[in-house]
């Protein structure tokens, strides 16, 4: 655990990035959970959340990449977008009775607050 004012090394890759990593773990246990999901949802409900809970962590690996201190937050906040679309199709799920959906909430919640202080923490660095 790092203490307070101690600083991480620059992440190389997006891989290196946590909110990356929890954002991927949310993908995997969205794709997971939804397995379940009716056949007939496949075209529906199924496809959009893996879709959505997908973008989330797409969006941070291509934020990685970009120059521009602007257009990183601009991704990240698409990436917000699709983590809140990824919350109401678990909301669904759970409304449906399809899935106990209550620590995909958590972890979907948990990679919200990272998100947040990543953009605020580029925003913070010279914006």
């Amino acid at each position: 655990m790092m203490k307070q004012g101690e600083h991480r090394e620059p992440a190389k890759s997006f891989r290196d990035l946590i909110v990356w990593q929890k954002s991927h773990q949310l993908a995997l246990a969205i794709y997971k959970a939804s397995s379940s999901f009716p056949k007939e949802e496949i075209f529906g409900l199924t496809s959009q959340i893996r879709r959505s809970s997908v973008s989330v962590a797409a969006n941070i690996a291509e934020a990685f990449k970009k120059r521009s201190n602007k257009d990183k937050v601009r991704i990240l906040n698409i990436s917000q977008g699709s983590l809140s679309e990824t919350e109401y199709f678990l909301m669904l799920a759970h409304d449906l009775q399809y899935v106990d959906t209550s620590a995909l909430k958590i972890n979907a919640d948990e990679v919200g607050r990272i998100l947040e202080g990543y953009i605020k923490s580029i925003k913070n660095s010279s914006y």
